[in-house]
């Protein structure tokens, strides 16, 4: 093994505990408030308390452990008031974005979305797998919008909104609402309709949130 791999290989360790960790977040086995049981999931994974802990100041830099002097970390519990934050800074981000796109897309680019749209309206009977796709239709959006700093910034933003999105897609008509919504953006960017796909993103996100809070 090169020098190289092994300094490598501890930040191999702790990313992918990490990744474990906010999965387990975002699947509600680890629940909003809930303590963290250091050593309990460090012998479940097997592995020292060292690579858990750097995973932990990951997740705490990205908005989902609180760490707590004395008293160790926690899954975040978010107010109503950040969440609502969080829906603020997205719409603003991604209606930017929106309007990027819809400005300056290629006919094989905006191919491309309506056929990730496609395959969100057929995925409407499974919110699970609708939840999926929805974030990779605006992933795939803000990529073509073409602004790392805006797209790491969503990235970030999402981990947040994400403790609650799966929930408010299951609210009764939120799924459908989320489609056509969907459906209008998609009509707004196909027409290289700027002020269009900018006032859809928005009504996107006020929809959203009105769900989730």
């Amino acid at each position: 093994m090169t020098s190289s791999a092994v300094r490598l290989a501890p930040r191999a360790l702790y990313e992918e505990v990490a990744e474990r960790l906010r999965q387990r977040i975002f699947n509600r086995e680890l629940t909003p408030g809930s303590w963290i049981d250091e050593l309990r999931i460090a012998e479940e994974l097997g592995i020292s308390r060292t690579p858990l802990r750097e995973a932990l100041k990951v997740l705490a830099a990205e908005g989902l452990v609180t760490m707590k002097v004395r008293r160790g970390a926690y899954v975040t519990e978010s107010s109503a008031k950040d969440l609502a934050d969080v829906y603020h800074l997205l719409a603003l981000l991604e209606t930017d974005a929106a309007e990027v796109v819809a400005g300056r897309a290629s006919d094989a680019e905006l191919a491309e979305l309506a056929a990730l749209h496609a395959e969100l309206e057929q995925a409407s009977a499974d919110a699970a797998r609708f939840f999926a796709l929805n974030e990779s239709f605006h992933l795939r959006l803000l990529e073509l919008a073409d602004n790392r700093w805006r797209l790491q910034m969503v990235q970030d933003l999402r981990k947040v909104m994400k403790l609650h999105r799966q929930h408010s897609l299951q609210k009764a008509g939120r799924l459908q609402e989320s489609l056509a919504e969907h459906r209008a953006l998609m009509a707004a960017l196909a027409a290289h309709d700027i002020a269009g796909a900018a006032r859809c993103m928005r009504a996107h996100f006020r929809g959203g949130l009105e769900a989730a809070i």
